[in-house]
């Protein structure tokens, strides 16, 4: 493990907003929901910021991710819709039919539709862009079922944060559940690797975590078991990239283990979601209020 000092380019959003998750969109732009204010954000990268308001500043906007339709989708995990907007800003929103679901993760799927996790409902959703809802239920309660990713078998797989398990989900709705070998794990960011795996994040032992597709688990323990990592992404170099919230760092991790930590321009921090952008550049949403450019 190494701790390198990189530079950062440095863009503020509207005090209190709260940068949660990053895309990138089809328009060359980075897309960030903005929490605590209601709206979702378009920034370019040169820096030029957009925020769109939404019907709600409550609706508590989370992930977000690119939809087949050419569009932006995003769960509002305060008032249980399904939000998408335009390129252009246009926004509307669809209900979920499970009171107090609580959506969270959402990703396209390769049927068409979007999917997306219920934390409150113990439910894995399906919801095509007309705004037509299907439901599946999970076989354990009270997983709170987090974030969610497509794999490299055509299927879902997301992060179940209370039983401290890794999900996976057919098309036709078939879940499997594999527990983590780590008690009180907590994994809460998933995203698919370059190595055919699924990489995850495990805030409550601080490690990274990696399932084959017929689930087999590994587990990296990270330097700091109490830096509380919250969101991973796989880069183009092949690494994979997460934010430490409860340590205000960036991390590498490659396929042997190696770990590179990266500390942010500011304490207090709080880091979130990440992507990276059409530029390459890896940028970092920071709920303490900006959105950070990691520059080589």
């Amino acid at each position: 493990m190494s701790r390198r000092v990189v530079s950062f380019q440095r863009f503020p959003v509207p005090d209190g907003a709260g940068p949660y998750a990053l895309t990138a969109g089809p328009d060359q732009a980075l897309w960030c929901t903005l929490v605590h204010a209601g709206q979702i954000a378009r920034l370019t990268p040169d820096g030029q910021l957009v925020c769109h308001r939404l019907d709600s500043a409550s609706c508590g906007p989370t992930t977000i991710t690119p939809g087949p339709d050419g569009a932006l989708w995003f769960a509002r995990s305060q008032d249980h819709r399904i939000g998408r907007i335009t390129v252009t800003g246009e926004a509307t929103s669809f209900p979920l039919p499970s009171p107090g679901s609580g959506p969270f993760g959402l990703v396209s799927a390769p049927d068409g539709a979007l999917w997306f996790t219920q934390m409150h409902a113990d439910r894995i959703g399906r919801i095509t862009t007309d705004g037509a809802v299907t439901e599946f239920p999970l076989p354990v309660s009270g997983a709170f079922a987090s974030a969610l990713t497509t794999g490299p078998d055509g299927a879902l797989w997301c992060t179940l944060n209370q039983a401290h398990a890794i999900g996976r989900i057919s098309l036709q709705g078939e879940v499997t559940v594999y527990p983590l070998p780590t008690e009180g794990a907590a994994p809460v960011g998933i995203t698919p690797g370059a190595d055919g795996a699924l990489w995850f994040v495990e805030i409550g032992a601080g490690q990274i975590g990696r399932i084959t597709t017929d689930g087999r688990i590994e587990e990296f323990r990270l330097p700091d078991p109490a830096c509380r990592p919250h969101a991973i992404v796989a880069g183009p170099d092949g690494d994979c990239w997460f934010t430490e919230w409860g340590a205000h760092r960036i991390g590498s991790l490659t396929r042997d283990g190696r770990i590179e930590e990266f500390d942010l321009p500011a304490a207090a921090s709080e880091p979130h979601g990440l992507a990276f952008g059409p530029d390459g550049a890896l940028y970092v949403a920071l709920e303490s209020g900006e959105v950070v450019r990691m520059m080589p």
